[in-house]
């Protein structure tokens, strides 16, 4: 099993995370926006190879990990609402923060503002609901806990509005499955 992507990636460590929990070995191969371009169509990291299969995109070597090991992927439906959901934060996020790091006035483009506020929204409804301590097997709350923990990384979002979200990642830093995971460890 070879995984491409960088360390720092929340969608790799969501993927690093499965298998280091399912015990399954495999090779992180460190991988730039360059390679990415040029060995995926997606042009993005992760991606996946085991045995001939290639896969380009998080969610489908999460299933795959899952399946691999007789676990389920998001088989209930507002778990996987609430995987999509925060999916989506994340997505929009991460390309927030690239075109800022490329010098892009996100507060001078209309259309830039409407994704930052449909974070914040996003935000608002979870930080809305009672958080459970983080199941390693529920894949909604591992992408949850990966968003918010590379957003405070990143320094992309203050935390401190969502007290529920806040409770939430510091009882998932406190599991060394996690915690053992945290980009500032590259």
């Amino acid at each position: 099993m070879k995984l491409f992507g960088s360390y720092t990636s929340p969608f790799v460590r969501h993927c690093r995370i499965v298998l280091a929990l399912n015990e399954q070995k495999f090779e992180l191969v460190p991988t730039d926006y360059a390679q990415s371009a040029q060995n995926s169509p997606a042009k993005r990291v992760p991606f996946f190879t085991h045995n001939g299969l290639k896969l380009h995109d998080s969610s489908s070597i999460l299933r795959y990990l899952r399946t691999l090991a007789d676990q389920g992927f998001c088989e209930d439906i507002e778990d996987f609402d609430l995987y999509c959901l925060v999916n989506t934060a994340l997505d929009t996020t991460i390309n927030l923060f690239l075109l800022d790091r490329d010098g892009v006035a996100i507060e001078e483009i209309g259309y830039l503002q409407r994704q930052h506020s449909r974070v914040i929204a996003i935000l608002d409804e979870l930080n809305d609901r009672d958080w459970p301590e983080a199941d390693p097997e529920n894949d909604a709350h591992l992408r949850l806990a990966c968003f918010l923990s590379w957003a405070q990384f990143r320094e992309r979002l203050d935390i401190h509005q969502w007290p529920n979200l806040q409770n939430f990642l510091a009882s998932v830093n406190q599991q060394p499955w996690f915690a053992n995971t945290h980009p500032a460890l590259s």
